[in-house]
């Protein structure tokens, strides 16, 4: 296949010295713990604009991991850096102790986006989606006085010592972590139930099933595994909550059956848990339908956590959840949480998302994505297993045989991920066997750099067979 290039950068490519990789890749290895440092030749990243990165040596690629679903609304945006600047020229850091615009600012602008919910009105700040994650935690446990949650097979939720008990992703396990409860993961592409009416995307498994295309059998399974998790391992069904990623991140971007999540959320809220959307990859108009992936699920959280894409890769993340949750804690202080920079940057996000029609331009090219990824898997079936996600969250799971689905080998993973960067594509991994392409770019991709992007991998994948 003869790959075309990348168009021509909007600007000159800065080209700075290229200083000794083999030296920074050992320093690395010796003084930093980066465990996914990617590719045989490490990639040492000079400076970055809107959907592209480059390196020392000048080299463009197109950024289809975005920073780990990180930056939403493009590299180093203009309006970013402005809304920054303007901030630290005012003030960095106060602390909790005073009143501050910024805070108040940003709060009332991001609580416009859960008006829909305005049971959901009380902020807070924090550093990080691990964070997040560990003061829902406490929340739940606070408000409803059980110390028990639920999570789903195949989930992250965080690596803090709290939130590993939430991750169920092996890599991730620890053998003294307690105090959670592992419901089955609906996966209708893996799990025990599934086909080609469950998911609500572009694309469906090719897996056959005896749903209607109004009634997912598969979630009525699922559900009632729910059940009897919450029948026999429970006491007396109680629990603090149960946290669910609207669409799963790291485990492999898996969709549920539809009204999977209501149903489950409902049924641990009639029974005095919590339901604690976690946003930290789904939110902020990356699904392209909703603002936030719980709406997608016509589901009605406690808490909303949210992290990542909140400030464009600026340390910053939230919570939102009801005032009689909040209270449950008295007066919370976390000396980072709401500075008033990461407040400046959130804030502008929430302009340029609605300004350039980001989620929109989601739901279009994230579409037009799905649909030439799942044309590729019809033309490669044994090795291509299954294309889904919504808007700009997508994956695509690789196998060596259709029917039993066992998954692509790590090493040739690797391979196509190398030979995509070395054609000017970067892409990122994920699932609990390292099998699935995470394809997640800037929001402010276009339909050209999404048929760069197939034709580079499509590229890559024969390459390796």
């Amino acid at each position: 296949m003869l790959l075309r290039s990348l168009h021509t950068p909007s600007k000159q490519i800065i080209r700075t010295a290229s200083t000794n990789q083999k030296s920074i890749g050992e320093f690395f290895a010796q003084h930093l713990s980066f465990p996914f440092l990617q590719y045989k030749e490490h990639l040492h990243v000079s400076h970055a604009e809107k959907q592209f990165i480059f390196d020392t040596a000048g080299k463009r690629y197109l950024d289809f991991f975005a920073g780990i679903v990180t930056v939403g609304v493009g590299h180093c945006h203009p309006r970013l850096i402005e809304a920054a600047n303007k901030q630290m020229n005012k003030y960095w850091h106060l602390s909790t102790y005073y009143l501050q615009d910024s805070v108040r600012d940003y709060a009332t602008k991001l609580l416009e986006h859960f008006k829909d919910d305005p049971h959901l009105s009380v902020c807070l700040f924090v550093n990080s989606g691990s964070e997040a994650n560990d003061l829902a935690l406490h929340l739940a446990k606070e408000y409803t006085k059980q110390t028990e949650v639920i999570s789903l097979r195949n989930s992250y939720h965080g690596v803090v010592q709290s939130t590993l008990c939430l991750t169920n992703i092996a890599g991730f396990k620890r053998p003294y972590l307690t105090g959670s409860r592992v419901a089955m993961n609906p996966d209708p592409y893996r799990g025990i139930w599934g086909g080609r009416y469950c998911r609500d995307s572009p694309v469906q498994t090719t897996r056959s099933c005896n749903c209607s295309k109004d009634h997912c059998q598969a979630s009525d399974r699922y559900v009632e595994q729910l059940e009897e998790l919450l029948s026999f391992e429970v006491s007396k069904k109680k629990v603090a909550g149960m946290f669910i990623e609207s669409i799963q991140g790291y485990g492999g971007t898996v969709q549920f059956p539809k009204g999977y999540v209501k149903r489950a959320t409902e049924l641990v809220q009639q029974n005095g848990g919590l339901y604690i959307a976690d946003e930290v990859q789904s939110g902020f108009g990356r699904t392209g339908t909703h603002f936030w992936g719980y709406q997608a699920h016509g589901a009605k959280p406690d808490i909303v956590v949210m992290a990542k894409a909140i400030a464009n890769g600026f340390p910053f993340a939230a919570i939102v959840t009801r005032p009689e949750i909040a209270k449950t804690i008295g007066t919370y202080f976390n000396t980072y949480g709401g500075n008033p920079i990461g407040c400046a940057v959130a804030s502008a996000v929430l302009d340029v998302i609605k300004e350039e029609n980001l989620q929109e331009n989601a739901l279009r090219v994230g579409t037009h994505l799905l649909e030439r990824l799942a044309k590729l898997r019809d033309q490669l079936p044994n090795v291509i297993g299954d294309v889904r996600g919504k808007g700009l969250l997508i994956g695509m799971e690789m196998v060596t045989d259709k029917e039993s689905r066992k998954p692509f080998p790590v090493e040739k993973m690797n391979a196509v991920l190398d030979r995509c960067r070395h054609n000017g594509l970067l892409l990122g991994k994920g699932g609990n066997f390292g099998n699935v392409f995470r394809i997640k770019p800037p929001m402010c991709i276009t339909k050209e750099d999404a048929d760069f992007a197939v034709d580079v991998l499509e590229d890559a994948i024969r390459k390796e067979l």
